[in-house]
């Protein structure tokens, strides 16, 4: 007698009928081609998106999976894409991740810019080097500008600091009066006259 298929299998033929369904679907088959099928079901469904940004956060998480995600996710419309969640990733320990996270979000262009901008303008002085550490992962046009401008009138050594580190790799002559300008601006930090003095060979080459 022939063997009948199980409601689980029937169901991935058919599709889920609920997010609850697809998500059961993935977290409880180790078969890749199942895996999939439930991602691409779970982008159906109200707040599927969320979800798969959740998965893909996972550090544990196997590389051909964060490659799939990553593709769905780069088809959205960037004014659509989870952009503040894929930022967080950029925290990530898991090297493979969060390189995803950054191709991803060198795809959706200067709609990441809002964001940075708004981390870089914030109280929090975390958020502001994680902000400058996003411009030099991600590199777009605007890059050089907006680190200059913070580094204007950054109050901060540890913040100022690092945009000096990734402005030594991106900077122009024309930058190195605004650098020269923190030996004065911190001139109690002996660190920051050797940091600058780095920046401005570097940027002579």
């Amino acid at each position: 007698m022939a063997l009948k298929k199980s409601n689980v299998e029937h169901q991935e033929e058919i599709g889920f009928s609920s997010l609850e369904d697809a998500l059961n679907s993935f977290y409880n088959t180790t078969d890749i081609a199942k895996k999939h099928f439930a991602i691409d079901e779970m982008v159906k469904f109200e707040n599927g998106i969320d979800k798969l940004v959740m998965i893909y956060s996972d550090e544990n998480l196997d590389h051909t999976t964060i490659s799939y995600i990553s593709a769905i996710l780069s088809k959205l419309d960037s004014n659509d894409a989870p952009i503040d969640a894929i930022l967080e990733i950029l925290k990530s320990e898991n090297a493979f991740l969060r390189n995803s996270a950054i191709s991803l979000l060198q795809g959706y262009g200067k709609a990441i810019k809002y964001y940075i901008v708004k981390y870089l303008i914030g109280e929090d002085r975390d958020l502001r080097i994680f902000a400058i550490n996003v411009l030099g992962d991600v590199k777009f046009a605007e890059s050089r500008d907006m680190l200059v401008e913070l580094i204007q009138k950054e109050q901060d050594v540890n913040v100022a600091m690092t945009a000096v580190d990734y402005l030594a790799e991106i900077g122009e002559i024309d930058d190195i009066p605004i650098l020269e300008s923190l030996k004065d601006r911190f001139s109690n930090e002996p660190y920051v006259v050797f940091a600058v003095n780095n920046a401005i060979r570097m940027i002579k080459g």
